[in-house]
């Protein structure tokens, strides 16, 4: 009897710490987002850092395959940089849209001059594996491609021409606020000649891989960690773009901080917020076009999670995501700069092309999360209410499968 009670005793108390591991390893790692990084036609060839809302490394080799889709329209529109202190001045004195300078050549008006057509829905195709390889520490590894479409249904139900007009003829916006409809729905029209006379463009179902991304996550332990359930952790980025557009390397920095709040009934909120700087072009490797000349982009980021588990221990989880990043261009060039574009023919935003390059860049996610043991399935719709159209609207999909322990 006495072995019995022993043998039990040990199964008893073996099963209890399995319980307590089971609990500190919970399936639900803080706020575990997609790859929510927009479709911005600049942005796609740089890296650009996630920022990561997790408590702690992941404990398994996890496989991540990640979807986007999203809507970019931008007119027609030209640029002249005068080079003359004195033009220069006399711009400054007139509000942006009134402002007169005729170009002539470059001994008797000397000016930079760059033009810009963005018209495609662009789908984003990133595969990345994340490896835990020390107690705080983890490593991420993506790769990313693109697509350029033209957005015709079937495949992009959510962010074709058509589902954005129809909602603006319907529901908010009036009828063609942006010139979709006159310029034609349904297309692809995507150039971009930089101040330095170098040409980009895209055709339809062009494909292009943009670059591999290595990201590698800190996570300290404090004190505080577990009295007040907050969490910190910090992240040093590598990114090396491929694309013949801007083949060079990135290099950034970032630092999150999570809060959780847990309910009696096992549920849990969970509130973050984080940031990042990187230095874009550390090091070309050929001649590069020339993708906005602020050296570095840095971007905050506020993220509120609510999450319900069921009886069996998995979970739905119900996000959003606020995200603002700097702009792309030089603040000071807003002061002289000249546009040109056909704004007779649209009702607004014929000047976004160059306009928004000097702006930080906001945009708005909802998110939703199913997660069990085996996998993690997200969907998310990212909104821009700045009206940048870059992109307007933008939906994506993530499946997570952790294969191995």
């Amino acid at each position: 009897m006495k072995k019995i009670s022993f043998i039990s005793f040990l199964f008893l108390f073996t099963l209890q710490l399995f319980a307590q591991e089971k609990d500190s390893l919970s399936i639900k790692n803080g706020i575990d987002n997609p790859n929510m990084q927009t479709t911005h036609h600049f942005g796609i060839f740089s890296s650009r850092i996630q920022q990561n809302f997790k408590k702690r490394p992941t404990n398994k080799t996890t496989l991540s395959f990640n979807y986007a889709s999203g809507n970019n329209f931008q007119p027609f529109v030209e640029t002249h940089l005068p080079s003359d202190p004195q033009v220069r001045e006399a711009l400054s004195q007139v509000i942006w849209f009134q402002r007169r300078f005729d170009y002539i050549d470059q001994e008797t008006t000397p000016a930079e001059y760059f033009n810009i057509v963005i018209d495609a829905v662009i789908k984003e195709i990133r595969v990345g594996i994340t490896l835990p390889i020390a107690k705080k520490h983890e490593l991420n590894v993506s790769l990313r491609s693109y697509l350029i479409t033209d957005g015709s249904y079937p495949f992009s139900l959510f962010t074709s021409d058509e589902t954005i007009e129809w909602f603006h003829s319907n529901i908010a916006g009036g009828e063609d606020p942006f010139g979709r409809r006159f310029y034609g729905l349904n297309q692809v029209n995507f150039s971009y000649t930089d101040r330095n006379g170098n040409t980009l463009q895209l055709d339809k179902n062009d494909f292009f891989i943009g670059g591999l991304e290595l990201n590698h996550h800190y996570y300290p332990t404090f004190e505080f960690n577990q009295t007040r359930n907050l969490y910190f952790n910090f992240g040093s980025h590598l990114g090396i773009n491929t694309s013949k557009f801007n083949p060079s390397i990135d290099v950034g920095v970032s630092a999150n901080v999570l809060k959780q709040f847990k309910f009696k009934n096992k549920n849990e909120l969970d509130i973050a917020t984080g940031a990042n700087l990187l230095r874009k072009n550390i090091i070309d490797f050929d001649e590069v076009i020339d993708l906005g000349n602020n050296k570095f982009l840095a971007t905050l980021e506020a993220d509120v999670e609510f999450t319900k588990y069921t009886q069996k221990g998995n979970y739905h989880a119900f996000g959003l995501n606020y995200q603002i990043q700097s702009r792309y261009n030089k603040q000071e060039e807003t002061d002289y700069y000249r546009l040109l574009g056909d704004f007779a023919a649209i009702n607004a935003g014929w000047h976004n092309g160059v306009t928004r390059l000097y702006v930080p860049l906001s945009n708005w996610s909802i998110i939703y999360t199913y997660g069990r043991d085996n996998y993690r399935l997200a969907l998310y719709l990212k909104q821009d209410f700045s009206v940048n159209n870059s992109p307007d609207i933008q939906t994506g999909i993530n499946l997570s499968v952790p294969v191995l322990k």
